[in-house]
Order: C-alpha cells, then sequence, then structure tokens
C-alpha cells in the first residue's frame, strides 16, 4: 500500500511539473506576442484565455493610466464598445423567455415616437442589423457632432425620430446599425421600468459574478480601477476621452476575469437556459428566411447572430465579436467545439485586435487547426480615380448654404482657389475631393460621398452618405 501511495505521488509531481513547464511555454509565447504593449510608458492589453472551463492564462501588459503609472491587470475596468452589443442582446432575450417581449413585436409599440416607415420595424430587425435604420455615429456627426461631445440616449432617439428615410427596406439586407441597440436598450428600460444598467446588473451580471461589470449610463460617474484610453501623435501619447451617456449599442465597463465568467455561461448556463443559448447562438435570418451575411470573400463568408458573429477559422467553428470606441479596443473570441475562449481588452488606439489574438489562439489549438486562414481582401475606401481631372465640374455651381430638416443642421460650401470646401460652425473645413460629374468626397470623423441634385440643370441640393446614413438630402437656400 504504502508502496502504491508513493508511485501515485510521484506520478502526480511529475504530472504537476510537466503542466508547469507547458504553462512556462505558453506564457513565454504570449508575453512575446505583446512584448511592444509591455512597458511603463505604453498603454497595453489585458489578456485572458479560458480553456475547458478554467482560466489557464491571465495577465496585464502596459499602464491602465499613463498619468499616475498604474498598470494594468486582468482585473482592470475597460470600455469594450461594440462586445456591448451581445449583452443587449442578451437582456432581450431573457424578456422574451419572461414572456414580456416578442422578437416579432413592431418597435414602435414601446417606441411611439419613431417615424412610420413602409414596413414594420420589428425587435428582430434590431437585433440582426436589417432595420435599414441609419446609424447613430454617422447621422451626429453628419450633423456636425464630435464624438467626444456629450452624447445621451434622449439625443440618439430624438435624432433618429427625424429621419424620414431608411438605408434600405427592413429585413432584405445587413446594415451594422448602432442605433438598433441604443433602442434595444431603450426597450428594456420602458418595459421593465428600470434603467438598463440595473436590469443588466441585477438579472446578467450579479448572477454570474461579474462584480467589476455595468453598463456605464452617466459620463460623471466614477469607475474605480478603469483603464483610460490614449492614441499615439507625434510620438506622445495623448488621452481620448469619452463622454457618452447611451448604452446599449456600447458603454459596457468590464474586466477581461469577468468576460471569463460571461463565456463560461455558453457552456452551463446560470442566466437563461440551454434552449435561450442555442436560440442566442444561431444565425441571424433576414425577412426571407436566409442567413444574415456579414461579409463574405472566396471561402470565408461571416454570418450575424444577435451581437456576435459566427464564422470559421482555420477550419474552427467560432462566435466573436469586436469593439472600438476612442482608444478602446476589444476582442472576445469563442470556440464552442474545442472549449476555448480568448479575451484581449486594450486601452491603446494602435492595438491590433486580431492581428494578436489570433496568435493566441495559435498556440493553444495548434493540434486543432484544420487549415490555414483564408486572407481577407484589402478593401481600400478612400481611393480617388487618378483620373479626376476629365471631370468637368464648374466649381461655383455647388457654392452656397444647404440645410437638412433631418439633422437639424446647416453646411456652407464655397470656393477656394481650384478647390470646394464645405464648411460648419462646429467641424474643420473639409476639403471635398472631385470624384466624378457632381459627385465628391469628404472626410468629417468618417469619410463620405456627396452627390449634387440639380433641377433643370441648376444645382438645388444634395444627398451625402457616409458608413451608416444613406442618401440624407439636404435642400440649398435660395439666394
Amino acid at each position: 500500500m504504502r508502496r502504491l501511495f508513493l508511485i501515485t505521488s510521484l506520478l502526480l509531481f511529475f504530472a504537476f511539473i510537466h503542466d508547469y513547464a507547458q504553462a512556462q511555454i505558453m506564457e513565454q509565447k504570449i508575453d512575446s506576442l505583446f512584448a511592444e504593449y509591455n512597458t511603463p510608458t505604453t498603454p497595453g492589453v489585458a489578456v485572458v484565455v479560458v480553456q475547458n472551463g478554467t482560466v489557464v492564462f491571465k495577465k496585464g501588459y502596459g499602464m491602465a493610466n499613463l498619468e499616475y503609472n498604474i498598470p494594468i491587470t486582468t482585473q482592470t475596468g475597460f470600455h469594450v464598445a461594440s462586445v456591448s452589443k451581445q449583452f443587449t442582446a442578451f437582456a432581450i432575450y431573457l424578456l422574451k423567455q419572461q414572456g414580456k417581449i416578442s422578437l416579432e413585436d413592431d418597435v414602435r409599440k414601446y417606441i411611439p415616437e419613431l417615424p412610420v416607415y413602409n414596413k414594420i420595424i420589428r425587435i428582430k430587425h434590431l437585433l440582426a442589423h436589417t432595420s435599414g435604420l441609419r446609424d447613430q455615429w454617422a447621422t451626429l456627426t453628419l450633423a456636425g457632432w464630435q464624438m467626444e461631445d456629450i452624447i445621451t440616449t434622449e439625443q440618439i432617439i430624438k435624432l433618429a425620430c427625424r429621419q424620414k428615410s431608411l438605408n434600405f427596406e427592413t429585413g432584405t439586407q445587413f446594415g451594422y446599425c448602432n442605433t438598433g441597440y441604443t433602442l434595444l436598450a431603450e426597450i428594456v428600460s420602458r418595459v421593465t421600468q428600470h434603467s438598463f444598467a440595473d436590469f443588466t446588473t441585477h438579472h446578467i451580471f450579479q448572477p454570474l459574478g461579474m462584480t467589476n461589470t455595468r453598463f456605464n449610463d452617466d459620463f460623471h460617474n466614477v469607475i474605480r480601477n478603469s483603464a483610460h484610453s490614449y492614441e499615439l501623435r507625434q510620438d506622445q501619447f495623448i488621452e481620448r476621452r469619452l463622454n457618452y451617456a447611451t448604452v446599449g449599442a456600447t458603454s459596457l465597463v468590464t474586466t477581461a476575469e469577468d468576460l471569463a465568467l460571461w463565456v463560461n455561461n455558453f457552456r452551463h448556463p446560470v442566466v437563461g437556459d440551454v434552449k435561450l443559448i442555442n436560440e442566442f447562438n444561431q444565425n441571424s435570418l433576414l425577412d426571407n428566411g436566409k442567413p444574415v451575411v456579414w461579409s463574405a470573400s472566396p471561402g470565408d463568408t461571416v454570418y450575424h447572430a444577435k451581437g456576435q458573429l459566427n464564422l470559421y477559422y482555420k477550419g474552427l467553428q467560432r462566435t466573436s465579436h469586436g469593439g472600438h470606441d476612442a482608444g478602446f479596443r476589444a476582442v472576445l473570441l469563442r470556440f464552442p467545439e474545442e472549449n476555448l475562449a480568448v479575451i484581449t481588452l486594450s486601452n491603446n488606439e494602435h492595438y491590433t485586435m486580431l492581428a494578436k489574438a489570433n496568435p493566441v489562439v495559435d498556440i493553444y489549438l495548434k493540434d486543432q487547426i484544420k487549415e490555414p486562414a483564408v486572407a481577407t481582401p484589402n478593401f481600400n475606401s478612400n481611393h480617388i480615380d487618378p483620373n479626376i481631372a476629365s471631370f468637368k465640374n464648374e466649381l461655383l455651381d455647388f457654392t452656397g448654404i444647404y440645410t437638412s430638416d433631418e439633422l437639424a443642421t446647416t453646411y456652407m460650401i464655397k470656393k477656394k482657389g481650384d478647390q470646394l470646401i464645405m464648411t460648419h460652425n462646429r467641424c474643420s473645413d473639409m476639403i471635398l475631393q472631385p470624384e466624378g460629374e457632381d459627385t465628391f468626397s469628404g472626410v468629417n470623423t468618417f469619410s463620405f460621398q456627396l452627390k449634387f441634385i440639380r433641377t433643370r440643370h441648376k444645382v438645388t441640393g444634395f444627398e451625402i452618405s457616409n458608413f451608416g446614413a444613406k442618401e440624407v438630402k439636404f435642400n440649398r437656400k435660395k439666394q
């Protein structure tokens, strides 16, 4: 018996030594991936790896606060931007499970001040980004707002209510729309008669033990142990501030360790149940029953699934989402069949996200990887036709004052030398680059395209479009 005990003890000891050595090797490999962020003068990254329900790696690199030399840990709070959306969608599914709403409900049942469009916008359309609504950040910036302005849910809803047109017919295609998720959070608040932040705290975060997680619905709030966000400009890091008082599409503040608790809820539900989780993870659908495609290239199709993306990475099924606001960048990757999750949260505008997170996956799943990654095409949306000089635009035709009722704003367009300049009293002057006859492009926070409208050969207005607002009409004031 004693001999058996000694043999067993030795086997356990050698197993421990082997596991410890493997963990050290893993740590060295991950350290090398994030070495560029691991300095006392650089904002950095928190990294957590969850395997088979256990946190097998956790480490912080770089600084959470450069002013006070506070390092990042895996308990540092980060604003996770669009990673917030899956929690908003989950809150909707909890209300559905409770019988308080249906995904087929008309959104105007809960937010009646929204416009009546040709087709009913249902809750399922908001979840799937198929509503056709114009994006809140797209419309705000076209209206002359800056992303560091104080932005509230009330302001976003008021602006949404002014939009007379949609980007496309509801239910017919995918169009990423932050507005939809802000409206979903508002629906939760109006149905439950509690703030969205309080509802998610009591019904999601507290039951999961996510004690350092909350939707920040007021930029005045003091959030302890949270990272500041930074961007490198002229070889010096500057702080990028967020003044959001809006939730749903964004504004979740959480830690890498808390997100480990969240990913484990998909394996063994504490909040919700297996049926809810299965429905939640399924691809969203268009009204014709076809899956919602986020993007597609040869051999690589990305499907949308309620604040998450379903795709294959090197032959392995992956559910994921990223987020980016100010200098914050967040990545949450789940590999359900391999029981692996990789979480990286950064306060560095220049953090390369998947270029760092994917190699962590490769380290842990090297034996399961089935095929090389498919190269993603590089689309340059800012490409300018080299033959622009051939367009016969008479710049004086376009000068004048243009107004939009939908955006409640005004632009002036004037000629300066051989260039057309668009001005707004809250924005830097924008140079309009000719793209075609009566067609120009420019940048105002986001790139935009502008098409002048003529009536009997005279310019009477223009339509402006960017990534999330299509053909917003401006009328030229009579001179």
